[in-house]
């Protein structure tokens, strides 16, 4: 009777794949347990690949999840992919000024054309608005009206979604087209005598109710509050004697409007009389800022003016790693507008079509994804951790990949010094933090145990209140490094 040869080799084979999925089905439990220490009702999916491509980890791989600012990675890697000359000044984006004069009437026009990094400091060096302030001082000592411009964009200062919690602080401040100093407002609240109210410091832009109080002892809780688009905020909490001084900023729902006023001081502080008052030009949102109904037909532009100054801002590289190393929210959102004025009208849906043509190029399902907004503060977004990995691997081999790659957060700095400093994942981890409402989440890339490369997206979802998924999302991460 014939018997087959089974040779060394095939013996191996058959005895090493029942061995390794054992191991990978294993490795999966242990990851499931380490994930059920977070609080009981959170919602975990995850996925881990390989550097071959082949899932290791796959936990809820296709149900979607509110992605908070791993947002981010995607609108960083549509400006790598659509923008060019990201590592050159940006000679399109810098603030202008000029001005428009009606008979015997001078206008001075503070025009923004979507950089993130103007500002006022008096230490400013690059990008300042004392720069246009002076070239108005030497053109003329007698104007009228101070206008904000930032009708380059639609009047879109806040993406579907966003929470109206969030509009009074600077995580939510409005997104316009002029932008200063963050569009955020400081404000120092300093303790006084023990049941009198705080010393406050704060420019005069907006006006302070001020219920707070100082106290003996105690820990300082400082809260505040402002209506949309108001100009009154209202603080309370307490601030005990011999604490520091509080420093919080306060977003801005007018931004165009605020440049201009600064604008203005400036130019009275250096001689010029302003004879007349500060006001704005928008640009209403309108059927043709909506690629859906605009169709094939390009987005209307006015006709550029002269200016009399324009500044020239960095490389826009440096806000892109700004956006990703520190999650800042408004330049993520004017970055979405940027993408969207090149073959658009600057608008939110603008953006999400040139999003959505880099993320089918990727490869990625349409069902693997919703965006709303640029940054991740709408609660609207989804994605999927499978979909968000198939783009991950795909981001990391464009010829951009790399560059686009050390924008990202590193385990052990920034905004993971305190999550994995000390661990095997100490530089050894390279991904995005996200933190909303019941929300955490944590994708990109790591250095394994054996020195492969895993691509990872890890989200938490319904997250009790007062709970975090952080500790248990961490340790899955470090049990799936040391076990590949």
């Amino acid at each position: 009777m014939y018997r087959p040869l089974i040779t060394p080799f095939v013996l191996l084979l058959t005895t090493a794949l029942p061995t390794a999925l054992h191991a990978q089905s294993v490795l999966q439990s242990r990851v499931e347990d380490t994930l059920r220490s977070a609080s009981p009702g959170t919602r975990f999916g995850l996925v881990v690949v390989d550097d071959t491509g082949t899932e290791i980890i796959a936990i809820n791989p296709d149900q979607r999840f509110i992605p908070a600012s791993n947002t981010k990675l995607f609108t960083t890697a549509a400006a790598f992919w659509s923008l060019g000359g990201l590592d050159r000044p940006d000679e399109t984006g810098g603030a202008a000024v000029r001005i428009d004069q009606t008979g015997n009437q001078r206008d001075v026009i503070l025009e923004g054309h979507g950089d993130a990094r103007l500002s006022s400091a008096p230490t400013c060096t690059v990008d300042c608005l004392a720069t246009l302030a002076d070239a108005v001082v030497a053109k003329t000592r007698v104007v009228r009206d101070v206008v904000g411009d930032d009708s380059l964009y639609p009047d879109e200062r806040w993406s579907p979604g966003m929470s109206w919690n969030n509009i009074p602080t600077k995580s939510g401040t409005a997104t316009s087209a002029l932008t200063l100093d963050d569009n955020e407002l400081p404000i120092t609240v300093a303790p006084t005598t023990p049941g009198r109210p705080p010393a406050i410091t704060l420019p005069p832009y907006y006006t302070v109710e001020n219920g707070a109080l100082t106290t003996a002892t105690g820990a300082t809780a400082i809260t505040f509050d402002r209506a949309p688009n108001g100009t009154v905020v209202r603080l309370g909490g307490t601030i005990a004697v011999g604490n520091k001084p509080e420093q919080l900023r306060l977003g801005i729902d007018d931004p165009a409007h605020h440049a201009a006023w600064v604008l203005r001081n400036m130019l009275v502080a250096r001689g010029v009389r302003v004879t007349g008052g500060v006001s704005v030009r928008h640009r209403p949102n309108g059927p043709g800022d909506d690629p859906a109904i605009r169709g094939s037909a390009p987005a209307a532009r006015a006709p550029a003016a002269t200016p009399l100054a324009r500044l020239t801002p960095p490389p826009l590289i440096e806000d892109l790693t700004l956006i990703n190393k520190v999650s800042q929210n408004l330049h993520a959102e004017l970055m979405l507008r940027r993408i969207a004025v090149k073959n658009g009208s600057g608008s939110i849906a603008d953006g999400q079509v040139a999003v959505r043509a880099m993320l089918a190029q990727a490869g990625v399902p349409r069902v693997a994804f919703d965006f709303a907004d640029g940054s991740g503060m709408s609660s609207y977004n989804r994605v999927t951790p499978r979909g968000v990995v198939t783009f991950l691997r795909w981001a990391s081999a464009q010829p951009w990949g790399t560059a686009w790659r050390a924008t990202l957060p590193v385990g052990g700095e920034g905004t993971l010094a305190r999550r994995f400093a000390g661990s095997a994942l100490d530089h050894r981890l390279f991904a995005k933090t996200g933190t909303l409402n019941a929300t955490n989440a944590l994708s990109g890339y790591i250095i394994a145990k054996s020195g492969r490369t895993l691509t990872m997206a890890l989200y938490a979802n319904d997250v009790p209140e007062g709970a975090s998924a952080i500790k248990a999302m961490d340790a899955a991460l470090l049990l799936i490094a040391s076990q590949n």
